[in-house]
């Protein structure tokens, strides 16, 4: 158990991120490819990554440099998840090339003595070294992560969409009460569920504030720096769902076909603000049950998203839905000014 002390100044300098960590979703996959849990939820991840791999030229690279890295386990070493990777890819890279030598010997030794590192982990204090370590992972990110991004960033918005009906409705003690199971709020203390090799601990963010980064390919067991005096950070996983069922030849124009009709035409732009089952029946008019089919159906097309917020769930767009929408929008502008698209 990892227990994080809030003061009202932590509170007001609490942030969920805008966007997903590039560096931690590339050690969440590497997690991936070493743990069977929650397959299901990536099936279709599982399905291409192995193939993409081999076609970048990776696997070998896979065995002996980025798995040996990045253990599943009570530890891997901080820098390699570095604070302002939320501002991309690049701005990750980055930080791990400036990363103090003496401080990447720490952790490498932290490293060995907790699960065991490679022979050469050591090298990884060179610049030169580190830069071509930098070049594997973005290669391993563009092979196996970044094909992914539409699909990471719409259920990355979605939580979003989902955290901020926390905000609005108790302030940043309602959207830390609403982490659950994973992350308990009793206040002034947010209780995190850590791994269960990993010792219960402290952290006082003593004005700090905390970053919560929300997680696509984590699974189960949110994440923190070891090192108690780096930015305050906590990854966590987001909740899940079957992967919608692929869709069949021709399916496509039929589900477009369906949103001509006025009920999930109004659901498709209820879901551009977010919104429940419920508010989207009150927009449009019908019954809670219609409503949860027409939602099934823009899901189905691929159009929205939803997550689970309580007892009632969350429909946001996807980012194919929010460009039907944008298109289908700018028509009806065109048509009020006689513009020809």
């Amino acid at each position: 158990m990892l227990r994080i002390h809030f003061t009202d100044v932590d509170l007001a300098r609490t942030r969920l991120a805008p966007a997903p960590d590039p560096m931690f979703e590339i050690a969440a996959s590497l997690h991936r490819l070493q743990f069977r849990g929650g397959r299901w939820a990536y099936a279709g991840w599982y399905r291409t990554t192995r193939q993409r791999l081999r076609e970048a030229g990776l696997e070998r690279a896979l065995r002996s440099v980025l798995l040996p890295l990045y253990p599943r386990a009570a530890y891997f070493p901080d820098f390699l998840t570095p604070a302002d990777a939320v501002n991309g890819l690049d701005a990750g890279l980055e930080s791990i090339l400036a990363t103090p030598p003496q401080r990447v010997v720490e952790e490498m030794t932290i490293l060995d003595r907790t699960v065991g590192a490679p022979a050469w982990a050591g090298q990884l204090a060179g610049r030169e070294a580190r830069q071509e370590f930098a070049g594997i992972l973005r290669a391993y990110f563009e092979a196996v992560v970044a094909p992914h991004a539409e699909q990471v960033q719409a259920r990355i918005e979605a939580e979003r969409a989902v955290r901020s009906r926390g905000l609005l409705d108790g302030g940043v003690e309602g959207m830390l009460a609403g982490l659950r199971p994973m992350l308990r709020w009793s206040p002034p203390v947010l209780e995190v569920a850590y791994p269960r090799q990993a010792e219960d601990r402290d952290l006082y963010l003593n004005g700090r504030g905390l970053t919560l980064v929300p997680s696509y390919f984590n699974w189960g067991e949110p994440v923190a720096f070891a090192d108690p005096g780096l930015p305050p950070v906590v990854w966590y996983s987001l909740l899940h769902e079957p992967e919608a069922r692929s869709v069949t030849a021709g399916a496509p124009d039929q589900s477009l076909t369906n949103l001509l009709g006025r009920a999930r035409a109004v659901a498709l732009r209820a879901a551009s603000a977010g919104a429940t089952t419920g508010e989207i029946a009150r927009a449009a008019g019908v019954s809670a049950s219609a409503a949860s089919r027409h939602a099934t159906a823009l899901r189905d097309a691929g159009l929205i998203t939803t997550v689970r917020h309580g007892p009632a769930v969350l429909h946001t767009l996807t980012p194919t839905g929010a460009s039907l929408l944008r298109a289908a929008t700018r028509r009806a502008e065109d048509d009020v000014t006689g513009t020809a698209v």
